[in-house]
């Protein structure tokens, strides 16, 4: 007998959460049992409700058995992501002791046995009547606790595997570990494993990942991958793989719009790179980085800013301030503005909206201001790096531009940045204050460049109503970027200060 329901079938079963069927390889392979566990709160039957009415939406039956929650909750559940439950049958399973009299009830002769094999004929009955295409259970904590024994549970879920193979039906058993978390008895049963876990971070909103810990016979894609729950269902945001997206484009050198830098780049920024610009706070790192997007868009090409650290409003007002009107440049489509708050914001939700940004809107250029803000993100440093170094390359391999900025401890001599991505960059841009004529004064430099010949010179530049500036090499000072140093030439070089 087969329990296939109306409709056609694809070839695998769609869970109908994207970023879940991209890391799942396109879905669920069809007529097989999965566990999908998870602490309560993290989202397992919101995801168990979106797979069935994939499956509604193909044409296909569904089911929904639940053993913990009443109709009412999930119909609820549904309302509230704007979802309607037509396509899909509920069936509320109704604990077996509630069909029995008082006496009954109260009798040494009714026992777990008998309730565990009355819970199984009406599971079995609920699909023989609904002949569905897709079910769900939920929960198996109550089996569990029918069971009382590893042994019985282990028994009750393989007969439960075998009925739905031989009667044709995609199956989700829900787990929620409330029973005994280290029982891993239907991991080796079932044909796919995955877990939903939710974390709580001293400050900020909760984060949730998603990991397929097993899926027989099918390449998936590893390790944790961060979600949400919106209204509407769950977010799930792959990790990127950068290795995956190469694409061909020109290596052409971009302009910043101010000759002098570019003298002291080389030529420009070589498009498809990345350019790290360091610096104590107040040196300007973001005015550098914003200087590439306004040139990008004076091309005619999209550019986009993240932005961290500052508020947009302040943000609009002091570049406003230097001739650079951005909330103009907004206003024609030709650039992005993003306020990121790094307490309520995961880094795969991060680097989903970036690659959602070049591939959708094809922005060029994009600015991340600043690393400082988006390792508060993702306090676990070597995992930022790593994390940093697969957004890079996902971005040079699109033939965006990337420019970042740190902010470095201190503000003269010796300084140091709460990680060093400079490795990682294929541009890095120094800036520095130091001391001269009894002046605080602002000096650049250029220290990488994987692409090709940069000045090995130190300007001092200066920010104004029109921007940056840039003077001549200080060829007349040593231990600039020490912050005081020695003038050792025969005129200052200094903007503003005639030669000596």
């Amino acid at each position: 007998m087969n329990l296939h329901g109306a409709g056609g079938s694809t070839q695998q079963a769609r869970f109908g959460i994207d970023g879940l069927d991209d890391v799942l390889a396109g879905g669920l392979e069809r007529d097989r049992v999965y566990l999908l566990e998870g602490a309560p709160g993290t989202g397992k039957t919101t995801a168990a409700m979106s797979f069935l009415l994939e499956g509604a939406r193909e044409g296909e039956a569904g089911l929904y058995i639940t053993l913990s929650e009443t109709e009412d909750e999930l119909r609820g559940t549904a309302t509230s992501h704007g979802w309607s439950l037509d396509g899909v049958d509920i069936f509320e399973l109704v604990p077996p002791e509630s069909l029995l009299d008082e006496q009954q009830q109260q009798s040494l002769l009714y026992s777990s046995d008998l309730e565990l094999g009355e819970t199984t004929r009406m599971i079995f009955e609920s699909v023989e009547a609904r002949r569905p295409r897709r079910v769900v259970i939920d929960s198996l904590s109550e089996i569990r606790l029918l069971a009382q024994s590893s042994l019985r549970y282990r028994r009750q879920v393989l007969a439960l595997k075998h009925y739905f193979a031989k009667h044709g039906a995609t199956v989700l058993l829900l787990d929620d570990l409330t029973t005994d978390i280290n029982d891993k008895t239907v991991h080796s049963v079932a044909h796919g494993v995955i877990q939903l876990q939710e974390l709580a971070p001293e400050y900020g909103a909760e984060r949730r990942r998603v990991r397929v810990i097993k899926y027989r016979g099918r390449r998936f894609r590893g390790g944790y991958h961060d979600f949400t729950i919106k209204t509407g269902g769950l977010d799930v945001y792959p990790r990127i793989v950068a290795s995956e997206h190469r694409t061909g484009f020109e290596r052409s050198l971009m302009s910043s719009g101010v000759d002098e830098l570019d003298a002291l780049l080389g030529g420009g920024i070589e498009r498809g790179s990345s350019a790290l610009v360091l610096g104590p706070a107040g040196t300007g790192k973001s005015l550098f980085a914003i200087n590439f997007a306004v040139s990008a868009v004076a091309r005619g090409e999209r550019a986009a800013l993240f932005i961290f650290d500052e508020e947009l409003g302040l943000l609009y007002d002091r570049m406003k301030k230097l001739g650079i009107d951005l909330e103009a440049m907004q206003a024609d489509d030709a650039l992005v503005v993003e306020q990121i708050d790094a307490a309520e914001l995961s880094p795969g939700e991060f680097s989903s909206r970036v690659r959602r940004c070049v591939t959708e809107q094809k922005i060029q250029t994009v600015v991340i201001d600043s690393l400082n803000g988006y390792q508060a993100a993702m306090p676990q440093e070597q995992f930022l790096v790593l994390h940093i170094h697969e957004l890079l390359q996902y971005l040079n391999r699109q033939g965006a531009s990337t420019f970042l900025t740190v902010a470095q401890h201190g503000l003269v001599g010796e300084m140091k940045a709460p990680v060093d991505i400079t490795y990682l960059a294929d541009t890095v841009v120094l800036l520095r204050y130091f001391e001269a004529l009894g002046h605080v004064r602002r000096a650049v430099s250029v220290i990488k460049k994987r692409s090709g010949e940069h000045e090995k010179t130190i300007r001092e530049f200066t920010i104004g109503a029109t921007g940056l500036t840039l003077g001549e090499p200080l060829s007349g000072f040593q231990g600039v970027l020490r912050g005081v140093p020695n003038f050792v030439g025969q005129g200052s070089g200094l903007l503003g200060e005639a030669s000596a």
